[in-house]
């Protein structure tokens, strides 16, 4: 069961976290147990692996979002700016922020790996447990996504980005 648990939560985080969560799942389950008497003990303990998981995730990124957020501050600014500019940096980065924040759980998660750490495709694919022309749609679904996000609030680049078209024939 151990196993199958593991490979249920590998899906979801990278392989440093899989056996923490693995093991939250088994205390979360039998602290459950205590409480009330579990009808199926396999179904609960992979549904909670699951959500664990993911949980653990929601944190990551809400980590990410936040120490983007507060990144604006007096010594990343530079001496030659105006108290304008500056405030007007602080609040594009924002808006990029929540602009990240709303994107949909897998893309974000790929954009995010692929634009703030640099990560390549291949990397991100193995990573992610998804395919590297899925990391690429969704790398380049974030970019739109965010520079409609921006446009709409009149802080995007001057120039949209590019729209790849495929021809289906």
């Amino acid at each position: 069961m151990r196993a199958q648990i593991a490979r249920v939560v590998s899906r979801v985080v990278g392989p440093s976290d899989i056996e923490d969560i693995v093991q939250e799942t088994f205390v979360r389950s039998y602290e459950a147990e205590l409480v009330q008497k579990i009808a199926h003990p396999r179904a609960f303990l992979l549904k909670t692996a699951w959500n664990l998981a993911l949980n653990h995730v929601e944190r990551a990124d809400r980590r990410i979002v936040d120490s983007l957020e507060d990144l604006p501050d007096a010594e990343a600014l530079s001496d030659g700016e105006t108290v304008e500019s500056q405030l007007e940096s602080q609040e594009r980065m924002l808006l990029f922020c929540r602009a990240v924040r709303d994107l949909p759980l897998q893309c974000r998660r790929a954009f995010l790996l692929k634009k703030v750490y640099g990560m390549s495709q291949r990397d991100i694919a193995r990573y992610l447990g998804i395919s590297e022309s899925t990391v690429e749609k969704h790398v380049a679904k974030g970019i739109l996504r965010c520079w409609t996000y921006l446009d709409s609030h009149g802080v995007a680049p001057a120039r949209r980005p590019a729209r790849k078209e495929r021809n289906h024939g």
